[in-house]
């Protein structure tokens, strides 16, 4: 982009004597008013007041770079002014605060690509102190446009003294604005003049721009992370040596930082794939990117499933000590006892939290996939797996399609958002409309019409099916779902399978269909009969077949068990998986089993011990999971007991 473009001489002042910036933004506000590039001068500067106050816009070296994006601005532009004395009012991000070079930029709403070429290239120019040193000195406002232009023909940097490194280098800011991309330009720079070639890759508020591919990578001595957000992807860089420093920082020594990467570098990078953000779809195969986002999207889910399930288990418990047991009830609204009517509205606002599990884990399920694009048709998928849509267009009696539901038109939403943000190709000056209209547009459409013929119909079919014959088939068929859920839930220990048998059955919950007894006994019955094995080894065999190791996970996973915690026991999983995996089936399957049968019922999502006084029998719910962690300890003494006394096991 060549800057002179983007403003005219008339909006280049130099040596004007304003000493606040409030002045200054009034005044090139005005200008940029006056030469016809924004139709409203109040409110394009409202909207430059609005985007100081998120966080400071000057920077290095006196510069001032404030922006407002506004529907009254008519073409991108900027206008500029060069102090006679330096403002002492403007915060900056190194806590300078003067500043005697201010532009201000003006962007229309929505054209993000436009406002990222403008920042991104006025700030490459202002990268360079003798260029800014010679804009301050600049006699006429040519010869300040020059200067501007010059940077923009300055061409791609020259190795001296090639040494065949390179260095890949991340760079992000608060705002994904104009440090991201003079910290990068920085480090490239030192990097040429030391013969280090170095690969930037800007995380700004545009997406991942320049990104680094695979053989960069692999080729690269190190890693440099001068970002003030988490580094998107970072497991990419895995068994790569790294430093992590601030955005500003490359802007100061940035010849220090590449010694530093190469000679003392803070670690190497060893990131799990599970906290990463959405690495771009076309970069995956499909199954991987239907996986990743079914984890993402429950990842996402858990909490507002925990939230919900909070909120109505302590209303339904401060009703239940008022000796009321069905607060969910209308006429407790009106009730003279305000504690019954806070309770009242307390299971309706878990009811409440509980309708967004669907539309939180669709929308996050697309998002993982097409990244910012997919998150709002995945919400309007989720919305109609979680039936809204009836609730909001009255219709009575509609089933909705549930987590299937859920689980298709979110992966949809994604594949959708994603296909159409890469293949829409607008002019330039359309652009602004892709991300704002076209694509969120035709996407939620799309999901309209797919729901309306296919997944309401079908899902929500299915879902009927199940209600019904639960209904008509009585205690042998949901003792069938009982030991599925129970069995899926205790087989990885918070795994995916686990995870994902959660996904149905809190679904099945949340639709009324089938309680979670099952599903919050097979979470807890494993690790606590685990942790008792390690206990009583010795009293019932005399003699030790846990090592010291194995006794202190034990205790650990004991502990655990009943917080509701599985992962303490994964340690013996991972030694002996098809021999614990087993017995973990089977106790899970027989505890739950054995509470159903007697009566124990748990519509709550908590497992853990706190949730115990909201399920309906509690006393058979205990002797089902009595029995289940029974099984456990004992089967799991015995056979290994077997293993050690045959010679097939040996304790370390």
């Amino acid at each position: 982009m060549v800057l002179s473009g983007v403003t005219s001489p008339n909006l280049i002042l130099l040596d004007k004597e304003w000493n606040t910036r409030e002045s200054i933004l009034e005044n090139l506000s005005m200008l940029l008013y006056q030469e016809g590039k924004v139709s409203d001068q109040a409110a394009f500067l409202r909207a430059v007041w609005e985007r100081e106050n998120i966080s400071e816009t000057g920077f290095e070296q006196g510069i001032a770079i404030p922006h407002g994006k506004s529907p009254v601005v008519k073409q991108p532009a900027f206008a500029a002014v060069r102090l006679t004395q330096p403002v002492d009012d403007w915060p900056t991000i190194e806590g300078e605060e003067k500043v005697s070079l201010v532009f201000l930029l003006a962007v229309p709403l929505g054209d993000d690509d436009g406002h990222l070429r403008l920042l991104s290239t006025l700030s490459l120019a202002l990268m360079d102190e003798d260029n800014v040193s010679a804009l301050k000195a600049a006699p006429t406002v040519d010869a300040f446009l020059a200067l501007l232009d010059a940077h923009e023909s300055a061409g791609e940097k020259t190795l001296i003294n090639a040494s065949g490194q390179s260095l890949i280098v991340i760079t992000s800011c608060s705002t994904g604005i104009a440090h991201t991309y003079m910290a990068a330009e920085a480090l490239e720079k030192a990097g040429a003049a030391h013969g280090i070639r170095v690969y930037s890759e800007k995380q700004g508020a545009n997406g991942i721009e320049d990104e680094v591919n695979e053989t960069q990578i692999r080729e690269a001595s190190g890693v440099i992370f001068a970002a003030a957000l988490p580094p998107k992807g970072k497991a990419r860089f895995n068994g790569k040596p790294f430093i992590a420093t601030s955005v500003s920082e490359p802007l100061k020594d940035a010849a220090g930082l590449i010694e530093r990467v190469l000679i003392n570098p803070d670690g190497i990078v060893n990131e799990s794939n599970a906290t990463e953000s959405p690495t771009p779809a076309h970069k995956r195969s499909f199954g991987s990117q239907l996986y990743q986002g079914i984890s993402s999207g429950i990842s996402y889910m858990i909490p507002v499933i925990v939230a919900a399930g909070l909120m109505m288990g302590f209303g339904q418990l401060a009703a239940s000590m008022l000796g009321v047991t069905d607060i969910g009830n209308a006429r407790y609204a009106t009730e003279h006892n305000t504690m019954l009517i806070m309770c009242h509205y307390l299971t309706l606002y878990g009811n409440m939290i509980m309708k967004f599990m669907y539309p939180i884990f669709a929308a996050y399920m697309a998002w993982s996939i097409a990244d910012r694009p997919g998150l709002v048709p995945g919400f309007v998928g989720g919305a109609f797996a979680g039936g809204l849509h009836y609730t909001f267009w009255a219709v009575n009696g509609g089933i909705p399609s549930g987590f299937l539901g859920a689980l298709i038109l979110g992966a949809l939403a994604g594949f959708i958002a994603n296909f159409l943000n890469q293949h829409i190709r607008l002019h330039k000056h359309l652009q602004a409309m892709k991300p704002m209209l076209i694509v969120p547009g035709l996407s939620v459409l799309a999901i309209f019409f797919i729901n309306f013929y296919f997944v309401d119909p079908v899902f929500g079919g299915i879902n009927k099916f199940l209600q019904q014959f639960i209904t008509e088939h009585g205690a042998s068929s949901a003792l069938m779902l009982a030991v599925i859920i129970a069995a899926l839930t205790a087989f990885d220990l918070g795994g995916p399978v686990n995870k994902s048998a959660g996904a149905i059955a809190i679904g099945l919950a949340a639709d009324h269909i089938f309680p979670l007894t099952a599903r919050v006994l097979g979470i807890v019955i494993p690790p606590i009969g685990l942790g008792l094995a390690t206990v009583i080894d010795r009293f019932l065999v005399r003699r030790r077949v846990f090592d010291e190791n194995q006794r202190v996970t034990g205790t650990t996973s004991l502990i655990l068990g009943f917080l509701a915690i599985g992962e303490g026991a994964i340690p013996f999983m991972l030694r002996n998986p098809v021999i614990t995996i087993s017995i973990n089936i089977t106790g899970a399957i027989i505890g739950a089993v054995t509470a159903i049968t007697l009566g124990s019922v748990q519509w709550f999502p908590l497992p853990a011990i706190w949730g115990w006084p909201l399920v309906q029998n509690l006393p058979a719910y205990l002797f089902g999971m009595f029995l289940g962690v029974a099984f456990i300890a004992f089967a799991n003494v015995f056979v290994r007991y077997y293993l050690i006394t045959t010679g097939k096991l040996k304790l370390n």
